[in-house]
């Protein structure tokens, strides 16, 4: 009996000081760990949004950038740390949805191992070309490729890349299986196709936005529902003929497993709070980003999301028979 009261007293001590630990929480910086290089959509998208946490939370936000293997090596290293909500990470469609097909031996569950805390931002996804090629909208635009598909060329921007997994789930819907070829990068893939070395890509609009403004990139369709306001002449892919076609890279913060809920709650509501500030809404939707509303905005909607974009995302990439380098 002594053993077992010593047992509870212990286990009542532990609970009130993750309590009280939770309740003072933040009182040090805040590491956000980012699995991409810095400039890319995601870094820019966690750093408005951190910086307004930040005032939120009365502690800095510090962004860490660690990029390598599609993002999942700053995802994996995110996982493994302390769950005390001083080490949080920005995930993605790519590190939370694409990975376990991309990656046989992927080091953590994207549905298991995190503490969900809430949606950051989408991005939209752009069906693009090279500006002279010879097709007029979206409909020309498939027929040619399924005709011409031995001499076509898609670019990406790497395996697991937002490029690389949306135009998979575009090849494989039309059911073609052209030439891909493997960038670096979204840039190089940007400069060949203003060049005219590569035929189309599937990319995020803030990638591609500048260029298709200039008329140095065509666009035939955007995977939205509604047209974005940064390109309003470009048709929704439900416009132009392929509705089925949907996709947002999107972009949600994740805290390792066993965060304390009191914690998972606090910068959740600091993150809510950032996406209904006036001026970080604004240089948000700037970017062409699509804001998570609503119930769209919880902590629980965001693990049951993942848990569906697994399952959505893993037939497809199967479908396309590629999976990452080891």
């Amino acid at each position: 009996m002594k053993r077992t009261f010593a047992a509870i007293a212990v286990a009542a001590a532990a609970l009130t000081a993750a309590g009280a630990q939770a309740q003072n929480y933040p009182t040090r910086a805040i590491t956000m760990i980012v699995p991409f290089a810095a400039g890319g959509p995601t870094d820019v998208i966690a750093r408005i949004v951190g910086e307004n946490m930040s005032k939120t939370l009365g502690q800095q936000i510090i962004i860490e950038n660690v990029a390598g293997a599609g993002g999942t090596t700053g995802i994996t290293r995110g996982a493994q740390a302390q769950a005390d909500g001083y080490t949080i990470m920005m995930g993605h469609m790519g590190t939370h949805a694409a990975a376990p097909a991309l990656y046989p031996k992927l080091r953590y569950d994207p549905a298991k191992d995190f503490s969900p805390i809430g949606m950051a931002a989408g991005t939209a996804i752009l069906i693009a070309a090279r500006k002279d090629y010879p097709a007029k909208d979206l409909k020309e635009f498939i027929a040619r490729l399924k005709t011409e598909q031995d001499k076509a060329n898609e670019a990406h921007a790497g395996v697991g890349s937002v490029s690389f997994t949306t135009c998979t789930m575009f090849n494989v819907m039309i059911g073609i299986k052209p030439t891909r070829v493997p960038y670096t990068g979204t840039g190089p893939v940007v400069n060949d196709m203003i060049g005219g070395k590569v035929d189309y890509v599937c990319d995020q609009i803030v990638n591609l936005v500048t260029q298709i403004q200039g008329g140095n990139i065509r666009a035939y369709a955007i995977a939205t529902p509604e047209r974005s306001s940064a390109l309003p002449d470009v048709p929704t892919t439900k416009e132009a003929g392929l509705p089925d076609y949907q996709v947002s890279a999107w972009n949600a913060v994740f805290a390792p497993k066993s965060t304390p809920p009191a914690i998972v709650a606090k910068l959740n509501d600091a993150l809510v709070k950032a996406l209904d500030d006036p001026a970080t809404k604004k240089r948000l939707l700037d970017l062409g980003a699509v804001l998570p509303q609503g119930n769209e905005r919880t902590s629980a909607w965001l693990g049951d999301y993942v848990v569906q974009e697994v399952a959505r995302w893993t037939p497809i990439l199967k479908a396309g028979g590629v999976v990452a380098p080891e």
